[in-house]
């Protein structure tokens, strides 16, 4: 079943409200502008004071806050005030709810209205371009942040690996800010939530930029990456590139750039996006050659990987782990039936490998238990058990890109969430049997 039509029928199993009460350790493939449920955006974001729209030639909305009115950007006639805007609507919830469904790919019908990869990877990236303008807003970002952290947190998630561009944040009178103001802005918000939330490890930060640019940018995101690590070396993991891997360039097409690093010897850790794709034989299904080869920290997906025996056998000996992301895989049409997933050849074999949720606002879902919940029912068929869970969880701290110093500590706050949460859950099972 379609995760948009299950979605429903998870979050009223038992078995989800287990995995929702389990510590799951660590999210490591998650995107900075889809850890928060839209309706946040919605509700929060868009009634804030000078908040402005359009509608782009191709139907895309677009937000900016701005006092005075900006002039209209090239894709749009005017901006028109949201505020303004909603005082002269009669029916003003439906005008939301509208809203709300331009912010995510939830659907009754996605066969129909995702009938191909083309259709759905274009409203996927549709929706960035609306959101952005939102988030990227300075005072929204800090707030975004935080209370992403505080969603995951909520989900018994105690650390993140986020997958961030670093877009440019603008303040309300047009002036912005760059890379380095945006990683001392994550590593503030994660430092105050740290403190409130006593028990949570943290965030670090892949620096990310889009396949889709020339060699010459993607040498210059590689040289920014050295630079950011080199000055928030405990907030800083390393380097990755984004987007739609079936249409992008390859790892190869980047190798200057991407060897860089290494020429002049600088340790930069890379965790490539590698093998979403179910073509095989294509310059995009050997970005898990590739990958091996520049010796990627972890694969980001590795859907082909099953189809490349030898890189599997590689990765395997190196202890290289792929980042599952079941409902990315399925929405994105990767897979219908979560059963056939290739995960289930792998965590059959004992493959390394960890669950995260990638865009999990953007399907409607939160946290990772939806994909934890996914993970379990589909991917690891019947014979998955508390012991599976424990290991997920387990490898989530382990292949993190924590220091050793840290990784000790965060095991050791996970493993006494995890007693507790066992001790609890066999407490629930001893007084149904006595009931």
């Amino acid at each position: 079943m379609h995760f948009f039509r299950a979605k429903r029928l998870i979050e009223k199993s038992a078995v989800f409200r287990v995995l929702q009460k389990m510590p799951k350790g660590a999210a490591l493939h998650v995107h900075d502008f889809s850890i928060l449920r839209m309706d946040w955006l919605v509700r929060n974001v868009t009634y804030r004071p000078h908040c402005h729209f359009c509608v782009t030639r191709h139907g895309a909305l677009k937000f900016r806050f701005a006092h005075p009115t900006p002039p209209p950007p090239a894709e749009c006639s005017e901006w028109v005030l949201l505020e303004k805007y909603r005082q002269e609507l009669r029916n003003v919830t439906a005008f939301d709810e509208g809203l709300l469904r331009n912010f995510t790919l939830e659907t009754e019908n996605p066969e129909e209205a995702y009938p191909d990869r083309d259709v759905l990877w274009s409203r996927f990236q549709a929706i960035f371009f609306s959101i952005s303008g939102l988030v990227s807003y300075a005072p929204v970002f800090r707030d975004y942040v935080f209370r992403g952290l505080q969603e995951f947190w909520q989900d018994n998630v105690l650390y993140l690996e986020l997958r961030a561009e670093l877009l440019p944040v603008y303040e309300l009178n047009g002036t912005t800010h760059g890379p380095e103001w945006m990683v001392e802005t994550y590593r503030d918000v994660a430092s105050l939530f740290k403190r409130e939330h006593p028990g949570f490890v943290g965030m670090k930060i892949i620096y990310s930029d889009h396949r889709f640019k020339n060699v010459s940018l993607i040498t210059e995101s590689v040289r920014m990456a050295m630079q950011l690590q080199t000055r928030f070396p405990g907030m800083v993991a390393g380097f990755d590139l984004v987007g739609r891997e079936d249409t992008g360039h390859s790892l190869h097409y980047y190798r200057k750039a991407l060897t860089l690093p290494a020429a002049i010897g600088y340790p930069l850790p890379y965790f490539f996006h590698a093998g979403e794709t179910d073509w095989q034989g294509t310059s995009v299904d050997e970005n898990l050659l590739e990958a091996l080869v520049l010796n990627s920290t972890r694969i980001g997906h590795g859907f082909a990987l099953t189809k490349h025996p030898a890189v599997w056998t590689e990765l395997w000996k190196k202890d290289i782990p792929v980042e599952v992301c079941p409902i990315s895989n399925q929405v994105l049409q990767l897979v219908s039936d979560l059963r056939n997933h290739p995960a289930a050849v792998l965590m059959a074999t004992g493959f390394p490998m960890v669950i995260s949720s990638d865009d999990p606002a953007m399907f409607g879902a939160s946290g990772l238990s939806y994909d934890f919940y996914e993970a379990f029912m589909g991917i690891g068929g019947r014979k998955a058990d508390l012991r599976t869970l424990k290991q997920l969880a387990l490898n989530s701290i382990k292949y993190s890109a924590l220091q050793d110093a840290e990784k000790k500590a965060a095991m050791e706050t996970w493993a006494k969430s995890w007693d507790a949460f066992v001790t609890q859950l066999a407490r629930g099972r001893s007084e149904k049997a006595a009931v």
